[in-house]
């Protein structure tokens, strides 16, 4: 295979530690609440990315619906697992019937593992956990075909000019398969690498030829951690600018990494002939920014389908239906991935902007 900001009314109000949404009711004999309700944890990796704020609106939307107990926590940053760990031990005590949860690291591993020894279905959202079967099964965008499609766009615009490439990542001192399959995804996309190496980033050789669009010559100045924010992907950026500042192409983990990435580049001067890419597709300020051009493409994903297919799915157990199943050829349930940008390459599918305003975050 060669592949968060609408300000929520969901935010949640505490300092983006555990918090109970809906209350600590006890458990009751059936594995729920004392009112009855089927009880379900929605454990995020923040509150301050927007794209958490989207998935946890969602699932909010899909507890009320089918009457679920919605209890909800969160890290205080992209990382945090300890808090994490303390909100899946506090399902388990709480009785709740299923998990749902976007993995901050492989700390939450052992944790998971307990739940579902104690009778609780475990579903990741967005990130599968190392290993994929720590849990009963993943929701998540195909990140490697995300990196992919902004890779094959990135070729396709540079029409053979040399590429001088920032690789702003994920982490540098934790590996985590959304990171390193959006990032080799995209080298992949570019002709640079054959595969990903779940093993980290950053293995590639750092010149040689990329293969992907008429093809031409390739340095990758710089692999930084922005831990997913626009403060981290500033950071990053102008630590990458000033390692060299010829840099051309922008790598971005995700949407706010990209909009710090041009707050560097705009006070270095640098903006202009810049091609920034990233992942996520959100309404806004997202696709704003590839409508303004400030990112040229972006793979959008969708998290309210994560979470609403991931609580139909834990209701549907509790009631005795049948368990999801994973996509052919996947070890995680696909939800789709659309590239969108304005300026279309040919050979490379996508959608416009506009068209991605009407599915963004669905």
């Amino acid at each position: 295979m060669k592949a968060r900001l609408r300000a929520g009314a969901m935010l949640l109000a505490a300092s983006a530690t555990v918090l109970a949404a809906c209350g600590s009711d006890s458990k009751s004999s059936n594995g729920g609440s004392s009112d009855g309700k089927i009880g379900v944890s929605l454990i995020l990796k923040n509150t301050s990315n927007a794209f958490f704020v989207s998935m946890q609106k969602s699932a909010q939307e899909a507890a009320d619906a089918q009457g679920v107990k919605l209890t909800v926590a969160a890290g205080k940053e992209d990382g945090d697992t300890a808090t994490q760990i303390a909100a899946i031990e506090a399902a388990i005590a709480n009785g709740d019937k299923g998990i749902l949860i976007t993995p901050s690291g492989d700390a939450v591993v052992d944790a998971i593992s307990k739940a579902r020894k104690a009778g609780l279905y475990v579903i990741a959202l967005d990130t599968p956990p190392n290993p994929a079967d720590s849990v009963d099964i993943t929701f998540a965008t195909d990140n490697y075909l995300a990196g992919q499609l902004i890779g094959q766009w990135t070729a396709g615009q540079l029409d053979g000019k040399p590429a001088t490439i920032a690789m702003l990542d994920l982490f540098n001192d934790s590996v985590v398969s959304v990171d390193t399959r959006r990032d080799q995804g995209f080298l992949n996309g570019m002709g640079i690498v054959d595969k990903e190496d779940p093993s980290g980033n950053g293995k590639e050789a750092p010149t040689g030829k990329y293969t992907g669009g008429k093809g031409g010559d390739y340095t990758i100045v710089c692999h930084e951690p922005t831990k997913g924010s626009a403060d981290g992907g500033k950071s990053a950026m102008e630590t990458c600018l000033a390692q060299n500042p010829d840099i051309n192409v922008v790598y971005t983990i995700n949407e706010p990494a990209a909009q710090g990435a041009e707050d560097a580049l705009k006070a270095a001067g640098k903006e202009k002939g810049v091609l920034i890419v990233s992942v996520d597709g959100g309404c806004s300020p997202g696709l704003q920014l590839v409508a303004s051009g400030v990112i040229g493409a972006t793979a959008q994903q969708y998290p309210g389908l994560m979470a609403t297919k991931g609580m139909a799915a834990i209701v549907a157990i509790a009631k005795g239906g049948a368990k999801p199943t994973n996509t052919d050829g996947l070890d995680f349930f696909n939800t789709g991935v659309n590239l969108v940008t304005d300026q279309a390459v040919d050979g490379v599918t996508s959608i416009s902007v506009a068209d991605g305003q009407k599915t963004c975050w669905g």
